[in-house]
């Protein structure tokens, strides 16, 4: 753990992952810059530009980050960028003095950053794959299981938990092709220098060469550029980067808060896990609470946020650059992926060891779920020549009327109440109605479809 004998933030130490941690690292930005140079010098040594032990010594100190001297250069220079060209400078004699050659900051800065987020994006991708495995064996073994399904927070229809379950998995698949999408569109600045124009570079190389100096760059860094840029890559792109993360936080925040509520004593159908000597409460010893899946909501309360600082970046970057996107940028961009990272993390555990509990959904669908046939009952007496109007208002006087009876603790009456109600019984027999109130038969396709859902998700997985 990091000194935290002052200020650091969540993500440096409680929340992602050491891999998403390392993407947004001084040292991989540096490295990632580093690795810019010296692909600008390899190609600049085609052309005849710079000498071959120029870019020999480059290549030798490409990984000799130095941050203390880094740091110490920028407390004179106040340019971040400037002071790694000294630091490089000053490990490579040979090179140093062709580092940074004809490019803009930009140049150097937006290619990197192009590059984190691709990296970004590939990790939450390869995470998200793995939790869509997970959730495809668990929908598959809970696709038969019958439960209460709520609308409005009321008791409503069964549903099994199987195909509630793939209804998140479902969103998380369209989640995950659209960040597939989204990391294949991510693309550098290129090297266009100080307003997009190449001007140094066709001093340096003619005009007729620009093109080719770029696509020879593109192949070496292996990172496709816009067409046209300005003195930075569209910000549209963080946009729309953000936004995906933004899409992905939603799918994972309503499962965080459909699990809090199932979660609560009165359902208690679902928890997450509870560690053995976990501490729900410092006062009251006996609580379990949710923090797993709060955590959840509140990261992605957070993540939600994100897009709407992206398009005043975009939107308020005047004429072909102003800085007043910067100091965000050095927020928002890591922090939307270390808090997706968190995110993604926690649901993976959640689910990895999701507590079922049997008694609780067969304790609320024995209760509520006759009601729900009643819809099955009003359809009976339909069919055998009732007005569906007369028949609706009969069954909903008997079900609140046993609705009162369920909140006060008692067994539900209705099915009692409907076989001896004269109106009822003039359309369906004792045992029609009987065989019309099982409610467990009354889940439609949920298990098929649920199923092939789960075999949807394992075809794509092996794909």
């Amino acid at each position: 753990m990091s000194d935290l004998s002052e200020y650091r933030s969540p993500f440096s130490w409680r929340y992602a992952s050491p891999e998403m941690r390392d993407i947004w690292s001084e040292e991989y930005k540096r490295k990632c810059w580093r690795k810019i140079w010296v692909a600008l010098a390899q190609v600049q040594q085609e052309y005849g530009l710079v000498k071959p032990d120029q870019v020999a010594d480059l290549v030798a100190h490409q990984d000799q980050i130095d941050l203390p001297r880094a740091m110490e250069i920028e407390e004179e220079l106040q340019h971040d960028l400037m002071a790694e060209v000294h630091t490089y400078a000053e490990q490579a004699k040979i090179g140093g003095g062709i580092i940074h050659f004809g490019a803009t900051s930009m140049d150097i800065e937006d290619n990197a950053e192009a590059m984190r987020l691709k990296a970004s994006l590939d990790l939450i991708n390869k995470n998200l794959r793995a939790l869509l495995g997970i959730m495809a064996d668990l929908i598959t073994t809970t696709a038969d299981l019958p439960l209460i399904a709520f609308t409005h927070l009321q008791p409503a229809e069964p549903s099994t938990l199987g195909y509630r379950l793939a209804q998140t998995a479902q969103d998380l698949l369209t989640d995950y092709d659209h960040l597939i999408s989204i990391a294949g569109s991510v693309k550098g600045k290129g090297f266009k220098g100080a307003v997009g124009t190449a001007a140094s570079y066709s001093q340096l190389f003619g005009a007729d060469q620009l093109e080719a100096f770029e696509e020879k760059l593109s192949v070496h860094l292996n990172l496709p550029f816009y067409p046209i840029a300005t003195q930075t890559y569209p910000r549209k792109q963080d946009y729309f980067i953000l936004s995906a993360l933004a899409a992905l936080a939603q799918t994972i925040y309503k499962f965080g808060f459909d699990l809090r509520f199932l979660q609560s004593p009165p359902i208690g159908e679902l928890s997450e896990p509870f560690g053995s000597r976990q501490i729900g409460s410092s006062a009251m010893p006996f609580k379990r609470n949710p923090i797993r899946s709060e955590k959840l909501d509140s990261l992605g309360r957070y993540v939600a946020q994100l897009p709407r600082i992206a398009w005043d970046n975009a939107a308020h970057s005047l004429l072909e650059r102003t800085l007043d996107d910067s100091a965000n940028r050095r927020v928002i961009l890591p922090e939307g992926f270390l808090a997706i990272d968190e995110m993604l993390k926690t649901i993976t555990a959640i689910l990895s060891d999701l507590r079922i509990n049997h008694a609780a959904i067969e304790r609320n669908l024995k209760t509520y779920g006759p009601f729900a046939a009643t819809e099955k009952v009003l359809l009976g007496c339909v069919q055998k020549g009732a007005d569906r109007q007369e028949m609706h208002e009969v069954i909903r006087q008997l079900s609140m009327k046993a609705w009162e009876s369920v909140q006060q603790n008692g067994a539900n009456p209705l099915l009692q109440y409907l076989a001896e109600d004269a109106v009822i019984r003039k359309y369906l027999s004792a045992t029609e109605l009987a065989t019309l109130m099982d409610h467990t038969n009354h889940i439609g396709y949920a298990p098929k479809k649920a199923r092939e859902l789960a075999l949807e998700l394992r075809q794509r997985l092996a794909a």
